[in-house]
């Protein structure tokens, strides 16, 4: 048995072996789902609603007076782990990032619960919400309600609800020119959870991607009232450089990475060196690649790490080089020591993202 793996009840399976994949690696591809939606009318927006669905953003903003708007989103997949509180614990700090990512501070939430009844007891299923309570709890608010089936998959995640100032709402259409980028969570979540279904990931590493997927993006509200922070967004299934590219085409710039600069969990880079990388990470590539210009000599598995689905991933920040030392200042109050510059925004060139 693996040694990250809790004992449940004797006849139940790994909670991974129930799901065809885990964590935001679950996510459509992004290709797939521009080729879905393309044709799906829709209604005018009325203009107090700020944010909807044309700048692929992390959450809906709606107006309701001048100084207060109503963030709203959802999120929930597949087990990434097999343990059933820790994941419930990753589900619902993933959702609630969301939240954060607006410049928002969350309100309440609503559990999103599908459980094969028949294949988990009652006991793991509730361990699961258990999970998700607690990350509520670590954000100060409460799950006051949702909804359950019985699905052959496990399925769990919330809704979340908050609230902004309109004047401090940000965007991942936003940045601009000049700004620098700064992440706040190092990448490899997608990679480790690969470990993890294969049996290869030790207890050091597991305790590390534990830490990293349940840690709340707190800093977001207070990295919005930075007037030097132009963009927002936290990096989740789509990767690095899937989040990176809808933040340069929504604010039509070009982002640079430099890459000797992007901050790795421990041992992710030997684990894709030995080929050890979700699906996830190759269909974002085929979905996105021809919009990136790759260094000479970038390697398969340096790419792999660029297109790594990251669950509960951390926020990519765009802000005037002047602000940068404000802003890792601000990340580091709320505990996030692994924040740094990894690039810059520039004027559009022929491919929207360039890694050096």
């Amino acid at each position: 048995m693996n040694s990250q793996t809790i004992p449940l009840e004797s006849a139940e399976p790994r909670l991974t072996s129930l799901s065809h994949g885990g964590g935001c690696g679950c996510k459509i591809a992004p290709g797939v789902l521009s080729e879905i939606l393309k044709n799906v009318p829709q209604l005018p927006f009325p203009k107090e609603l700020l944010i909807g669905i044309e700048t692929s953003d992390d959450a809906a903003v709606y107006q309701i007076n001048e100084s207060q708007a109503i963030v709203a989103t959802t999120d929930f997949f597949m087990p990434i782990v097999d343990d059933p509180f820790d994941f419930g614990k990753i589900a619902a700090t993933n959702a609630i990032s969301d939240i954060y990512a607006m410049g928002g501070t969350p309100l309440f939430a609503l559990a999103l619960v599908g459980m094969p009844i028949k294949v988990l007891s009652n006991k793991t299923i509730a361990r699961i919400l258990e999970g998700g309570a607690e990350a509520c709890r670590s954000a100060g608010i409460p799950i006051a309600g949702g909804h359950t089936i019985d699905s052959v998959e496990p399925i769990y995640g919330l809704v979340a609800i908050g609230i902004v100032d309109p004047m401090r709402v940000k965007s991942n259409a936003s940045a601009k020119p000049g700004d620098v980028l700064i992440l706040g969570k190092p990448l490899g979540v997608g990679i480790l959870s690969a470990a993890l279904k294969k049996d290869v990931l030790g207890p050091e590493s597991y305790q590390e991607m534990i830490s990293n997927t349940t840690k709340l993006n707190s800093a977001g509200p207070d990295l919005a009232k930075l007037s030097g922070v132009h963009a927002l967004t936290d990096v989740t299934g789509f990767g690095l450089a899937g989040h990176t590219l809808e933040l340069a085409r929504g604010s039509s710039c070009t982002a640079h990475i430099d890459w000797d600069q992007v901050p790795l969990l421990s041992n992710v880079q030997n684990l894709a060196e030995q080929g050890i990388i979700t699906g996830a990470s190759d269909r974002n590539w085929l979905s996105y690649g021809d919009a990136i210009s790759l260094p000479k000599g970038f390697s398969a598995a340096q790419r792999a790490l660029l297109t790594d689905p990251q669950t509960s991933g951390g926020l990519l920040v765009s802000c005037t080089p002047e602000s940068a030392k404000e802003v890792l200042k601000t990340f580091n109050q709320h505990h996030f020591m692994d924040a740094c510059v990894i690039g810059k925004m520039s004027e559009p060139l022929e491919k929207p993202l360039v890694v050096s």
